[in-house]
């Protein structure tokens, strides 16, 4: 609460205050007017910035504007800064403030006075030159400082009054001015007037004198300028200058040669400029120039120039065409410029000339031509009279003849009253159309047309040529791809005899065009089989449609190879073949048949065949094979299959003149045979005669009986050696089974098949002598027989078996029996079981137990020729 009331407190003692300082500043918001300021050192450089503001009494409201009461300069209206160097006169100035609108003053304006003392300025001492003229002494004043006021006067030093500025530009020598300057006094500041001294030198500057420009015709008058003097075109010119420009060589050099100059540069204005240098220690005058401009003007050659009009029309664009020209030089080249040209117009109706003005740019002259000359159809002749340069002097008089060109307004081509005809044609063969036309001019015409019908096409385009009210144009195959009626409407054509322009008018003429259907090639296919050399062959040719008449063109490529062929035959059923002539495939190999072109010739239309093509081999006759006789054994039971030379392509035939072949499994005999070959391609050749011979050999047989001892070690050999053929006797150990070695070693029981081979025809014999052997043949007193006392069974390797050697041999049906020293049995053998393991076999069967070491007892029964057993013992030592 204390807090707030704080704040109310002070919010009303602001509100008083405020309301006091506003009613003070209403009664005086623009301030008091000041007391008269004085300023009599105008040239302290503090008075470039004077603030009025501050000159103001009382309290003035800021943001106002001032107004300077006197119009001079200096003043800034917005910060009421004055700079009173600016005012050029000493005395009393006023300046108005008025405060700013939002003051609310009844009496808003203040006024503050300044006065501003006499000011002479700072004087000097100047030099200038006499070709100014003259000279204004207030610029000899010092710069560094404020200038004077300008409310003074110029005496001269004895006090004779002068006129500013002064005359300077007929002095002759350099002359010495002293002057004083004086202005009024302010008596605020001084009841004195102000002065200053100044001194003005006056210097000489150079003459260059007066230049006098030549002008003369290059082509024609220079052979008087060939040392021309340019002093000479000179007047009141200080003696001593150099010249400079084209042709001077030297510092003192002066003359020229012109006809020179012409020769090297050509027409045109040639400067020459003479300076002459001011004196020494003049460094305030400038050096001077004069220059001598020299014209030398060509004479102009139009020879060879011409006119081209542009440009030539038709009658129709009379009312809408308009014109220009162009003139262009002959080969004398015309200099780019502005030139007057006057021309003629003479032409059906009208007959004018005119001037007009342009210029020449790099050999061309170009202006427009009126269009009211050219009214009517026709040849109208534009010529050129008149070609002056607006540059010329005129002292060139220059070659010119007059030069024509010729417009043309062309009349429209007409076709009024013209027909049409043409004769049939085929598809997409070009039609010639005849066009009669009484009214149409000898030329060259475009012409466009329509076709309707069977055909269409819209805006076609072709040429033809006019003579005597005749003409023909072509309408190419491509627009005749249908079969039937066409309508050919021609409705516009152009007449294109000149490059330009090409006069277009309507038309409206018809015609018919009749035509004719091609044969379908898409259809058409060529057939032919292959065939063997000399044989007919023939061409089969099918897909022909509904043609009765044709005629076809091919060749023959590749192996066989024949110039373009043509046959004519009738088509029955779409279908047509032919026979190549044989004089035409006298070679083998491939040949190509190339259907080329199928002709109606009911009709004569015909088409291009494409990729009709067929190919066919005439194939070889195969010579006859070489063969050589031929023998065979019986045993082998040869048969068609075996004679050489063998393969599928060989037939075998049993007399020259069969044609049936035999079997191949036909079993051979001793006899002719005939051989022809036939080729993979079924060509076959003449008969080859062999003559075969089937040899035949008797089968061996034994002269004794085919026992051996086994002991012998008895051979196949020992087996052949007791046949009837004993060297050339094969063995083998099953019918069509393994031949048998010599060496063989024979074997008990085994059968052995003996063959006979003949030693001339190398035939084994048909039959065979089937022999089974013995070896227990053998004679016991010719053979060593020992019982052995004893073996170790110990699985080493050696010994390991109770055996004797050769008993099967000696005696096959022996027995033998072994016993313990308890005259237990412990083992039962004979030729079937000829050895003991040492293992116990009567005792509880096979494998019963096994004998341990020590003495045993055997009983060998020989059974033979009554041999009696016998009885030895045996060791066993494991």
């Amino acid at each position: 609460m204390a807090k707030n009331y704080i704040s109310y407190l002070h919010f009303v003692l602001f509100f008083i205050f405020f309301t006091l300082i506003s009613s003070k500043a209403s009664a005086q918001c623009a301030g008091d007017d000041n007391v008269n300021e004085l300023i009599c050192d105008i040239a302290n450089p503090i008075y470039q910035s004077v603030n009025l503001f501050s000159l103001l009494g009382g309290s003035p409201v800021p943001g106002g504007t001032w107004t300077d009461d006197n119009n001079l300069r200096g003043l800034d209206t917005a910060t009421g800064i004055l700079n009173a160097q600016v005012i050029r006169a000493g005395g009393t100035y006023q300046y108005t403030y008025t405060a700013p609108v939002t003051s609310g003053c009844t009496d808003n304006k203040a006024v503050v006075t300044i006065t501003i003392g006499a000011y002479a300025g700072v004087g000097s001492q100047a030099t200038v030159c006499n070709d100014e003229g003259t000279f204004n002494l207030f610029t000899a004043f010092d710069s560094k400082v404020m200038g004077p006021h300008t409310n003074g006067r110029f005496t001269y030093i004895t006090g004779e009054p002068v006129e500013n500025p002064i005359k300077i530009g007929n002095l002759k020598t350099k002359t010495t001015f002293r002057f004083v300057y004086t202005v009024p006094a302010v008596l605020a500041c001084s009841p004195d007037d102000k002065s200053t001294n100044l001194e003005v030198t006056v210097l000489i500057a150079p003459k260059e004198g007066k230049a006098t420009d030549l002008i003369l015709c290059g082509t024609t008058d220079l052979a008087g300028y060939t040392d021309l003097d340019l002093n000479d075109q000179l007047d009141g010119e200080d003696s001593g200058g150099t010249w400079t420009g084209i042709g001077i060589t030297s510092l003192t050099d002066h003359n020229i040669n012109l006809q020179e100059l012409f020769d090297t540069n050509g027409p045109g204005e040639y400067a020459y400029t003479y300076k002459v240098l001011a004196i020494p220690d003049n460094n305030i005058c400038p050096d001077k120039e004069a220059t001598v401009k020299i014209t030398l003007e060509k004479r102009l050659d139009f020879t060879g120039s011409k006119i081209e009009v542009s440009k030539d029309i038709c009658e129709s664009e009379i009312a809408t065409a308009t014109y220009s020209a162009k003139i262009t030089q002959g080969p004398d080249g015309i200099p780019n410029g502005t030139y007057d040209a006057t021309f003629s117009v003479v032409g059906p109706g009208v007959s004018g000339f005119e001037n007009v003005r342009g210029n020449f740019v790099n050999g061309e002259f170009n202006f427009p031509i009126r269009s009211s000359y050219f009214k009517q159809v026709g040849q109208y002749t534009i010529t050129v009279t008149r070609i002056v340069s607006t540059s010329s002097k005129g002292k060139c008089v220059n070659i010119f003849s007059p030069f024509s060109t010729i417009l043309t307004i062309y009349p429209l081509p007409l076709l009024t009253n013209a027909t049409l005809t043409s004769l049939p044609i085929c598809q997409n063969d070009a039609a010639t159309i005849q066009v009669t036309a009484p009214q149409l001019l000898d030329g060259t015409y475009r012409i466009t047309y329509n076709i309707n019908g069977d055909n269409l096409a819209l805006g076609e385009t072709a040429q033809m040529q006019s003579v005597g009210g005749k003409a023909t144009f072509t309408i190419p195959g491509n627009l005749s791809t249908r079969s039937g009626l066409s309508v050919i409407n021609i409705y516009s054509i152009t007449n294109i005899t000149n490059p330009s322009p090409q006069c277009t008018n309507i038309a409206n003429v018809a015609g018919n065009l009749n035509i004719n259907p091609l044969p379908n090639a898409l259809t058409v296919i060529a057939k032919v089989n292959d065939y063997c050399l000399n044989a007919p062959v023939t061409v089969a040719v099918s897909g022909l449609g509904t043609l009765t008449n044709a005629s076809i063109s091919y060749v023959l490529s590749d192996s066989n190879t024949s110039a373009v062929q043509t046959i004519a035959k009738a088509v029955a059923n779409g279908k047509l073949d032919f026979v190549i002539p044989a004089e035409l495939l006298l070679n083998t190999g491939t040949t190509k048949i190339t259907l080329l072109n199928l002709t109606n010739t009911v009709t004569n239309c015909d088409v291009d065949l494409i990729n009709v093509t067929d190919d066919f081999i005439i194939n070889p006759i195969p010579s006859a094979p070489i063969v050589a006789d031929q023998k065979f054994c019986k045993v082998d039971e040869a048969v068609i299959a075996n004679l050489e030379p063998k393969g599928s392509q060989y037939k075998w035939y049993n007399s020259a003149t069969a044609t049936k072949p035999l079997a191949i499994d036909y079993v051979l005999k001793t006899e002719d045979y005939f051989v022809r070959e036939t080729s993979p391609q079924g060509c076959t050749s003449e008969p080859a005669k062999i003559s075969v011979v089937i040899n035949d050999t008797p089968a061996p047989e034994m002269t004794e009986a085919a026992d051996f001892c086994g002991l012998a070690n008895p051979k196949i050999s020992d087996l052949s050696n007791k046949t009837n053929v004993s060297s050339t006797v094969s063995w083998y150990d099953a019918v069509d089974g393994n031949l048998l070695s010599s060496t063989t070693l024979l074997v008990h029981n085994a059968i052995y098949y003996g063959y006979d081979l003949n030693a001339v025809t190398g035939c084994l014999s048909e039959n065979y002598k089937e022999v089974k052997v013995s070896l227990q043949d053998c004679e016991v007193a010719q053979y060593e027989f020992f019982v052995p006392d004893g073996f170790s069974p110990n699985g080493d390797g050696v010994n390991d078996s109770f055996v004797i050697k050769d008993i099967e041999f000696l005696y096959p049906n022996y027995t033998l029996e072994i016993y313990n020293r308890y005259g237990n049995g412990m083992y039962k053998g004979d030729n079937s079981k000829p050895a003991w393991d040492g293992k116990n076999y009567e005792k509880s069967g096979i494998a019963g137990g096994v004998a341990p070491n020590g003495v045993y007892f055997y009983v060998l029964h020989f059974n033979k020729d009554n041999k009696p057993p016998q009885q030895g013992r045996l060791y066993l030592n494991r």
